[in-house]
């Protein structure tokens, strides 16, 4: 008892006052919202005056309207962690301002977002992640599907998988990069957990072959050999692909992500069988801008070497010199002809960074060829 007063009573007061401030805090998101149409209204009046002048760059004008910037977007949802006094975890304060964001930019033009498909992969989780609930999602059938419509200006944005801390890089994206016209606008890091679903027709105690992709298949490889390690592992497409393909099987099971189970009304019967815990997916964000500095940002290149020997030294020794952290050097084949590679690099810094403008020129002068993918926050959630 406190105060002589009664639960009932002490907790009348309690949601009273919860009311209050939901009440408060119902202002401020229509206040908010408001601003970001006076911002949209702002930006579309002096766009249209450059165009009538005749000063907007041609890229700018073939390109849908969005009033998204990643760099401003990061800034905001780090100061928000920053201020972050608890009950709340940062990363809880981080996703409801994420969210708040998506609404109100949606109210100036929804964001368009490829991802690669089908509906319910983990792919389209990470865009939703970044983007939040309010932005358009796209599925494309393949990875090279999102590069070109993001490159035609069909999209916004595509989102695409670039590395797994368990299986290594996705080569297709990085193979992508080479040829595309796109940029590297954003990161974001997703942890994954894996399920083994089963569909209501599956005999359960009969299962003879499991679908999933091949990365999913091997992040679950130890997990499978212990518990079905006489059944048949099927690679497919996507992990949404393999949840479909069960629903006709009694004797298959699938490997994907809770948003796939609750998609496709399957039951999971195993949770979180990924060989290590902190399984996680690196994904990209790309599009057709480039990016401002945001304070804390990444740059990523592609570096054409001579082949020669002391090549790769030659190429990493002005990072060095400057200062510059290196933190990922992928090595693929180039298309140029056999026995010749590339070097995908991504550092810690921005492209406007003095010291990376001093290292990347040296690069460029030992390089037969360098193509910056862009400078971009490191993810904040």
């Amino acid at each position: 008892m406190t105060d002589n007063k009664t639960e009932a009573e002490l907790l009348k007061e309690l949601r009273n006052k919860i009311d209050d401030i939901d009440s408060k805090i119902g202002e401020l998101f229509s206040a908010r919202a408001q601003c970001a149409l006076d911002v949209a209204s702002v930006k579309s009046s002096f766009a249209d005056e450059e165009k009538a002048a005749g000063n907007a760059e041609e890229k700018a004008e073939s390109a849908p309207k969005t009033f998204y910037r990643p760099e401003r977007e990061a800034q905001v949802l780090r100061r928000a962690m920053e201020r972050n006094n608890g009950p709340l975890k940062d990363e809880e304060v981080g996703r409801l301002f994420r969210e708040l964001m998506s609404a109100c930019l949606a109210l100036e033009n929804p964001i368009h977002v490829a991802y690669l498909g089908p509906e319910g992969t983990y792919t389209q989780e990470a865009a939703l992640k970044h983007f939040g609930h309010s932005a358009v999602t796209v599925s494309m059938s393949a990875i090279d599907a999102v590069f070109r419509e993001v490159a035609s200006g069909a999209v916004h944005y595509g989102v695409v998988p670039v590395e797994n801390s368990t299986e290594g890089v996705v080569s297709h994206t990085l193979d992508n990069f080479i040829d595309s016209s796109v940029n590297i606008c954003g990161e974001v890091v997703l942890r994954i957990h894996h399920h083994l679903l089963v569909s209501d027709v599956t005999h359960v105690n009969s299962i003879t072959r499991i679908y999933s992709h091949s990365q999913s298949l091997g992040q679950c490889r130890k997990w499978l050999d212990e518990h079905y390690p006489n059944a048949e592992r099927i690679a497919v497409s996507s992990n949404s692909e393999a949840a479909k393909r069960i629903k006709g099987e009694w004797n298959s099971a699938a490997i994907a992500g809770e948003i796939a189970a609750n998609l496709y009304g399957l039951k999971s019967i195993a949770k979180n069988i990924e060989d290590r815990p902190d399984n996680s997916t690196r994904f990209l964000i790309i599009g057709r801008e480039d990016v401002k500095p945001s304070g804390d940002d990444k740059t990523s290149i592609v570096v054409s070497m001579k082949n020669q020997p002391g090549a790769l030294h030659e190429l990493l020794e002005p990072f060095n010199r400057f200062n510059v952290d290196l933190t990922r050097i992928e090595t693929r084949p180039s298309p140029s002809g056999a026995w010749n590679y590339v070097f995908f690099i991504d550092f810690s810094g921005h492209m406007a960074d003095e010291k990376i403008k001093s290292a990347l020129q040296e690069v460029k002068q030992r390089a037969a060829d360098v193509k910056i993918l862009g400078s971009y926050p490191i993810g904040v959630l």
